[in-house]
């Protein structure tokens, strides 16, 4: 597995472990992915809660949440780390700024278009900018927006499909519609980022997210065109996954038909592993009477039935009678714990195996 640059950073393996909020992928998981030459995700979605001891503020101790888990990660990695924010997060320019400001090697942002992102960078900023993308459409109104508007491409892009964990890019009837497949996308935006490559003389990488699990997996998307693989359902069920034990069991015991497509408060489809607060919120048992954090822009208190980002705390420390684990479609396939190292080696393994038959 061949590594590759973007802009000065050199990835050893071109792997992204993906950001994965409530408390899902912080320091310990980012660091361990760092250490082995790939590169390390802090989810900034919900640190305000995780770090309620620093600041009653929600706003506040987001950023000193921050700040806490960029240093942690520093302390125990040299490799690269970088910060997924969530763009439908209310605290989304808080997050960019104090990403910028403690020199994440990238951010990562998803859930909408980052259209402003390139804004935060100040001259001497050597933070990458990788937006998270589901079509080659929004792939180029990234590039001309934000080279019209700051001359800026984007260093890398992650294209996300429709086997992801956790908010989906895409209607409900597009989840499972082959048109909107990973293996169709991936050519398409190829091929959309290409002609700023050429028109600018620069390199966008492109990162294939959704349902990638194995070796296999990242040799197939790459002979498409992907310069390298997101991945996060894989890295739950590690010993260094900042996750409870209980979270991390959820996948273990998890059959295929108990991953399912939800509808989120956030507005938008969403996949995870079936609980009892599903089954509930369904039955329309469940109503939260305020809105205690105004953490997403787009939520409604009026119209939904519970509210994120408490559901999601719950789970990660693992109460399913008052929340849920988001994963990936191929959660099931998680057997046992395994370290990070681990997972590398066999990640390896069977991309070797699978080059070498193909």
């Amino acid at each position: 597995m061949k590594g590759l640059r973007i802009g000065n950073l050199a990835i050893e393996v071109p792997i992204i472990q993906g950001g994965m909020g409530v408390g899902i992928s912080l320091s310990g998981l980012a660091s361990a992915v760092a250490n082995e030459g790939g590169v390390g995700v802090i989810s900034s979605a919900g640190l305000g809660l995780l770090y309620r001891n620093l600041s009653e503020n929600y706003l506040e101790a987001s950023i000193l949440g921050l700040k806490e888990e960029i240093r942690k990660a520093r302390e125990k990695t040299r490799g690269i780390i970088g910060v997924n924010v969530m763009v439908a997060m209310s605290n989304f320019a808080d997050m960019i700024r104090t990403a910028i400001s403690e020199k994440a090697d990238l951010i990562i942002a998803g859930a909408g278009l980052p259209l402003d992102m390139p804004s935060f960078l100040k001259k001497e900023s050597k933070t990458k900018l990788v937006p998270i993308v589901s079509s080659a459409r929004a792939a180029k109104i990234i590039c001309e927006k934000w080279k019209t508007n700051y001359d800026y491409l984007p260093d890398a892009v992650i294209v996300e499909g429709p086997k992801a964990g956790g908010h989906l890019g895409f209607k409900e009837e597009q989840i499972f519609n082959t048109d909107y497949s990973l293996e169709k996308l991936v050519p398409e935006i190829v091929s959309e980022l290409k002609v700023f490559e050429d028109k600018y003389n620069t390199k966008i990488p492109l990162f294939a997210a959704g349902g990638i699990y194995t070796g296999e997996d990242i040799n197939n998307i790459m002979k498409l065109g992907a310069s390298g693989v997101q991945m996060a359902t894989r890295f739950v069920t590690t010993e260094e996954c900042d996750a409870s034990d209980a979270f991390k069991q959820t996948y273990i015991d998890a059959v295929s038909s108990d991953i399912e497509i939800i509808k989120s408060p956030v507005g938008m489809p969403g996949r995870a592993i079936l609980s009892n607060f599903i089954i509930k919120m369904r039955e329309g048992k469940k109503q939260p009477k305020k809105c205690p954090f105004k953490c997403i822009k787009t939520c409604d208190i009026s119209k939904s039935p519970y509210c994120i980002i408490t559901a999601l705390i719950n789970a990660l420390k693992g109460n399913f009678e008052n929340g849920y684990a988001f994963a990936g479609a191929n959660a099931f396939r998680a057997t046992r714990i395994s370290s990070v190292k681990e997972i590398f080696q066999s990640l390896m393994t069977e991309y070797k195996e699978s080059k070498n038959r193909s």
